[in-house]
């Protein structure tokens, strides 16, 4: 990177980009650095046979068991195609026959994978010799009610995962703006859930509560709400890692799922959170593939700088997140309501107002997250593929990263405080 040049990513790639002339320099932060793991599949070897909190996996099981794997969707960059061969070696260890284990892919509201898709999360030998299906959150034929949480949370969740002698499961340990950190009891709680409980847990009840927040475990409902249900599901065991921002394994724990979980969020706590001294008038944030593949999942970017312990940009000030999204918003259920939210809304105060009073179905979360902050603050988005629809967003669609720049200028000139955060999903600027 050049003197006085800027990148953020991009799609696979970056997008370089200056300050225009008489701007101050841009302060850039990033989550600290660790090293990644020389050898990951060793390492995964390592801690399937000395877990957490848990005997190993082969003891685990036994040859009559049945057995589901619950596995993240193409939205998450969880290398499953490590984690799962290696579980499905223990299980073979452990005498568990193919035709009894099941993988589930986990979609949560999303739409359902694709065959090339579930082929790059787990291979070709994989997919051939072992039954892998999607989650369904509608088909209440494939689901299990088990009843309420401690809270009055309703706990409805895949019946093949409920049904399982043993239930497994894979996830990311990172910064999560309602869990406070994803993984350990997420994939199956949400991810494999089905829609009541993903309408309630990320309903305006829950998402309005001072403890559901970026970064927070302590005192956060719905952290509450996902480990009671992951344990009335019967979830016994996960593999879990911690990325850098170029998706590389820096950290993998197995075990006992609440202590496994507990362990990696101390790692993710130390990589990703860092201190800023103050809020900015503007920032650009880079989002990165395969999250800015559409618009619901890009517009976490500007959320998660909201919705960070104090807001990272001052109120009424700039978010600039570049994404070309070329699924547009998103093709999964909880995408379509969340577009329509919030094209047929009369402005971001008028969603948030409609969900405090009437509530919102699944998918809706994301409009009233984005709607609490474009009241706060504006939102502009370079170089998506099809600028109305982030007009449809109530956001602002820049060509190019240079005409968002002209946008800070008029609003803010040239003596503007500028942040830079090049992985905004992987980083949590506290302000000190």
């Amino acid at each position: 990177m050049s003197q006085g040049e800027y990148r953020v990513p991009y799609g696979k790639g970056e997008l370089a980009f200056r300050l225009p002339h008489g701007f101050r320099k841009a302060a850039v932060v990033e989550h600290r650095k660790a090293s990644p793991l020389r050898d990951v599949e060793s390492r995964i070897q390592s801690v399937l046979r000395d877990p957490i909190e848990s005997r190993p996996l082969r003891d685990l099981a036994g040859p009559r068991d049945t057995v589901c794997i619950v596995v993240t969707d193409a939205t998450r960059p969880c290398p499953d195609h490590l984690l799962v061969p290696a579980l499905l070696e223990e299980l073979r260890a452990a005498g568990v026959a193919r035709e009894k284990v099941t993988i589930l892919v986990g979609l949560g509201m999303h739409r359902p994978s694709t065959p090339d898709e579930k082929e790059s999360k787990l291979g070709a030998d994989v997919l051939r010799e072992y039954k892998v299906q999607d989650s369904d959150p509608l088909d209440g034929s494939r689901l299990t009610d088990l009843g309420l949480t401690s809270d009055g949370v309703p706990a409805v969740v895949s019946r093949v995962a409920c049904e399982a002698d043993l239930l497994i499961a894979t996830g990311i340990v990172e910064p999560h703006l309602y869990a406070g950190y994803s993984g350990g009891r997420k994939t199956v709680a949400i991810g494999a859930a089905g829609e009541r409980t993903i309408e309630i847990t990320h309903g305006p009840g829950m998402l309005d509560q001072s403890g559901t927040r970026l970064g927070t475990i302590e005192g956060n409902p719905f952290h509450v709400a996902v480990t009671e249900i992951a344990r009335m599901a019967g979830l016994r065991f996960i593999i879990n890692v911690v990325l850098d921002d170029r998706s590389a394994v820096v950290s993998v724990q197995a075990g006992e799922p609440e202590a496994t979980f507990q362990r990696l969020v101390g790692k993710a706590r130390s990589l990703y959170e860092t201190t800023i001294p103050h809020q900015f008038d503007a920032v650009i944030a880079g989002v990165g593939h395969p999250k800015d593949a559409n618009l619901y999942q890009a517009s976490r970017a500007p959320t998660y700088l909201f919705f960070a312990p104090t807001p990272v940009v001052t109120e009424g000030g700039t978010i600039i997140i570049a994404a070309p999204c070329p699924e547009g918003v998103g093709q999964g259920l909880g995408e379509k309501r969340f577009h329509e939210i919030m094209k047929y809304s009369a402005g971001p105060s008028d969603v948030v107002e409609r969900a405090r009073k009437d509530g919102y179905p699944a998918g809706g979360q994301r409009a009233f997250v984005l709607a609490k902050v474009l009241e706060y603050c504006e939102v502009v988005v370079v170089g998506c593929q099809e600028p109305e629809l982030v007009r449809d967003l109530k956001m602002t669609p820049m060509a190019d990263m240079e005409k968002a720049l002209q946008l800070v200028e008029r609003k803010h000139g040239v003596g503007a405080d500028i942040l830079v955060v090049p992985h905004a999903l992987h980083t949590l600027p506290v302000v000190a």
